[in-house]
């Protein structure tokens, strides 16, 4: 897949602002609701409507937003299809220049169509107010599309059959940046068995547009563990270096 990686530059991670680690520190807390300082999150749209577009003999390759949807919506490639109540597609800004990949629904995102609600998706969206990011400005995706059962971590073969809808959702996309969240979506994603501690601070690239790829925790991690919200702030610090690079190389 022609993925490479660099290590950053400072070598001494990211630079932490008071007040803005502050902020993201209070948005991390298991029991906050929204950054204050930010305000609250701004809710999320619903997911869009699937268009039921019939080009079965069309290449995934080949698919626009809307037949890619509909394809997705009608999967059958793999046993998922059988446990599932829908698939979950993704949502956002089909222009965003973020694009957050996770590992896969969960029983929430199942029953409701769309990738990370629940209190992991509130966390979430404080991740990225924290960096000045609405949830709807960004794109959201998983690597599987539908609910593995009892939320098991995805099998290879599942991977396999969902990876090309979640290759033409980043060609489509063209992000400037990818934030893959938790060690199996990173893994996944990158085709490596590197744990996720030895992907921070480190930009990978993705495909052949060689989109750069930050790793860091899941949200349902950080809502488990959250000795390790710092660590996430420096990363998404970095990310956001990362990012700003990309688009002063591109301007």
């Amino acid at each position: 897949m022609g993925i490479q990686c660099w290590e950053r530059r400072d070598g001494e991670g990211a630079e932490i602002v008071p007040e803005a680690e502050a902020t993201f520190r209070q948005a991390v807390e298991p029991d906050s609701a929204v950054v204050e300082a930010q305000g609250p999150a701004a809710e999320a749209p619903p997911p869009e409507p699937v268009k039921r577009v019939v080009q079965d003999d069309v290449p995934v390759e080949q698919l626009d937003w809307e037949a890619l949807a509909s394809r997705v919506a009608g999967c059958t490639a793999c046993e998922l299809h059988r446990s599932r109540t829908q698939t979950v597609f993704g949502v956002g800004d089909r222009r965003a220049d973020w694009l957050v990949i996770g590992e896969a629904p969960g029983a929430e995102e199942d029953r409701q169509g769309e990738p990370f609600v629940g209190r992991a998706g509130q966390l979430l969206n404080n991740m990225l107010l924290a960096i000045g990011l609405k949830r709807e400005q960004v794109y959201i995706a998983n690597i599987l599309k539908c609910r593995p059962p009892k939320n098991r971590d995805p099998r290879p073969e599942e991977v396999v059959c969902c990876e090309p809808y979640l290759a033409r959702q980043v060609a489509l996309l063209q992000p400037k940046i990818i934030l893959a969240v938790g060690r199996i979506a990173a893994q996944n994603l990158l085709k490596t068995d590197t744990s996720l501690a030895r992907m921070r601070g480190r930009v990978f690239n993705y495909g052949e547009s060689q989109v750069p790829v930050v790793v860091t925790y899941h949200p349902a991690y950080l809502l488990r563990t959250p000795r390790d919200k710092r660590k996430t702030w420096e990363d998404l610090q970095f990310a956001t270096r990362v990012y700003n690079e990309v688009r002063e190389a591109g301007a």
